[in-house]
């Protein structure tokens, strides 16, 4: 068995990760490792279901035999779909992880979870209570007061198999009766005072059909799945460090197991600008804020795919934030993902040029009717990318803003009068600018050097700016869709509105001619620009770019001054 070194010769391990090797090490388990990502599938995985699908999976990929299976708990018909369920399993493959032959659900065990709740009745550890929900949080006391017992607590073992039996088949309404852990209603755990086990709820459930009228719940089901399929080691977030008693409890009142899995608690994943409540996130949707589960500005997993980010760059942002035991007001810097994305980008993106805002270029001293193709490099950071034609003609396209009819200090771009470097092709001058009646900016008349062809010149000199271009006669139209971060606010709540400029669509953009080919998700970086991906909107007929992140990095800059 493969098995990481122990504390003392492996510092870097994380807490969680040192535990399974003092676990494996002394043999506990058999010297299994055994682990599982337990889905609810009532919405898309998000940013935060990323790190602990690195962690579950990682740390079972560590060993030789190590396993993770995949399961969904589906103990709420409520809110559960297959969409949920289909995409979630896409999200999971396409991060690079795969759970083989191991896909199971919750539902699948719901007989035995039943026969483990007849176990407790019989055990007089569980019983039938029909207080209402008022009467449910009365009774459940404070976090400085105890709870009081229920008056349907002491029903009779045969009472509470009778009433639990008829939950079953339907004979209550849904809310009129409960089945309750027989625990202690002075537990200083609010989570140990006498907790539902069992709740009616009748509407048929996406795998099971009608066949149920109850459903157990969460905190029941899942030590339960978690020991029937032998799992070693369950690791879930910090939320659930006191619901561990409860856990513990359960699987000490049942019947033995193929194994006894050990809860442990980690930091969730809480990061900038972004929020990664599902309720808000399904709101988001359902109101129609943004287009959809998959719209890039969510945190989708499926919504980071079609922005362009890439599964090696979230994987990665989840090795560098590490594991810890930390509590919810820890805040990740939302930069630091994007600077993940673009140091992998970085490496594999090719460079193109593309010009989102054109302002018309015309070079009066070239030859009408010529094109000469210029060779520009793919990726300088990838020798093995190669080059790739770039076709050059007297009329051009160049971006509204690399020029400035009164130039201020400090702007090298061109100006009247001004030369400047055009990418991989010439030095240019311009010589005049032609506006429209309104006095707006509709065309630039320059001339240019023919000995500086490739961006060189022969007597040394060398521009302070070099421009990037398109072509009029060979480019191609586009639309670019410029997207920002969905929230203003560094740390937004359920009730914070959207970020009213996180989208902006650009429709007259102008892109090189090897970009006719691209394909959806195809990812490049436009020189100059930031990264972008191809749209899954786009058509023969219609190029459409979603920008991934801008060239700006300060997570870069940070990490530079740290090695100093």
């Amino acid at each position: 068995m493969k098995m990481p070194d122990d504390l003392e010769s492996a510092p870097s391990l994380d807490f969680i990760r040192a535990r399974v090797a003092e676990d494996v090490k002394a043999g506990k388990n058999g010297g299994r490792v055994h682990t599982r990502f337990p889905p609810e599938p009532n919405g898309y995985l998000h940013i935060g279901h990323a790190k602990a699908l690195c962690l579950d999976f990682g740390i079972a990929s560590e060993y030789q035999h190590g396993l993770c299976n995949l399961r969904f708990d589906d103990t709420n018909p409520a809110k559960e779909k297959e969409e949920f369920e289909e995409n979630i399993m896409r999200d999971i493959r396409w991060l690079g992880f795969d759970w083989n032959d191991r896909l199971f659900y919750a539902s699948d065990y719901f007989e035995k979870i039943y026969d483990c709740a007849v176990h407790l009745i019989k055990n007089d550890k569980a019983y039938v209570d029909d207080l209402t929900a008022d009467q449910t949080r009365e009774y459940r006391g404070t976090l400085t007061e105890p709870g009081k017992n229920s008056p349907y607590r002491n029903r009779t073992i045969e009472e509470n198999l009778d009433l639990f039996s008829r939950m079953r088949s339907g004979e209550f309404d849904e809310g009129a009766k409960f089945l309750r852990a027989k625990i202690d209603m002075a537990s200083g755990n609010i989570n140990m005072r006498d907790p539902a086990l069992y709740r009616i709820k009748k509407m048929p459930h996406f795998r099971a059909g009608d066949k149920w009228m109850i459903y157990p719940m969460y905190d029941f089901a899942h030590p339960i799945s978690d020991a029937l399929e032998g799992i070693t080691h369950s690791l879930c977030s910090l939320e659930y460090e006191d619901h561990r008693p409860l856990y513990d409890w359960v699987l000490d009142q049942l019947p033995s197991f193929p194994s006894r899995p050990l809860q442990i608690e980690f930091g969730r994943l809480n990061l900038s600008y972004t929020v990664l409540s599902k309720r808000k996130l399904l709101t988001l949707v359902n109101d129609g804020q943004v287009r959809g589960w998959d719209d890039p500005r969510m945190p989708t997993l499926t919504a980071f795919r079609r922005r362009g980010y890439t599964p090696e760059a979230i994987r990665s942002f989840c090795d560098k934030i590490g594991v810890g035991k930390r509590r919810n007001d820890i805040v990740i810097d939302v930069g630091m993902l994007e600077h993940a994305v673009r140091e992998d980008l970085n490496r594999h993106a090719a460079r193109v040029m593309a010009v989102l805002q054109p302002l018309r270029v015309v070079i009066e001293n070239y030859p009408e009717g010529q094109t000469e193709e210029m060779d520009a490099v793919n990726n300088p950071e990838d020798p093995s990318s190669g080059t790739r034609k770039v076709p050059f003609s007297r009329v051009l396209y160049i971006e509204k803003e690399d020029f400035r009819e009164d130039p201020p200090k400090k702007f090298f771009r061109l100006a009247p009068g001004r030369e400047v470097r055009l990418r991989y092709a010439y030095f240019i001058t311009c010589k005049e600018v032609i506006k429209d009646a309104a006095g707006n900016i509709t065309e630039l008349r320059c001339t240019y050097d023919p000995a500086t062809r490739g961006g060189d010149s022969p007597d040394g000199r060398s521009p302070k700016s070099t421009m990037h271009w398109v072509s009029a006669a060979h480019a191609v139209p586009a639309e670019v869709r410029l997207y920002d971060r969905l929230f203003n606010q560094e740390r937004p709540d359920n009730d914070t509105p959207i970020n009213p400029s996180s989208l902006e669509t650009l429709s007259s953009c102008q892109v090189e001619p090897s970009l006719k080919s691209a394909k959806p998700l195809d990812r490049f970086q436009f020189e100059r620009q930031g990264y972008f991906c191809v749209d899954p909107d786009t058509t023969s007929a219609q190029l459409v770019f979603n920008r991934t992140v801008t060239l700006r990095d300060t997570w870069a800059n940070i990490e530079k001054t740290l090695k100093k």
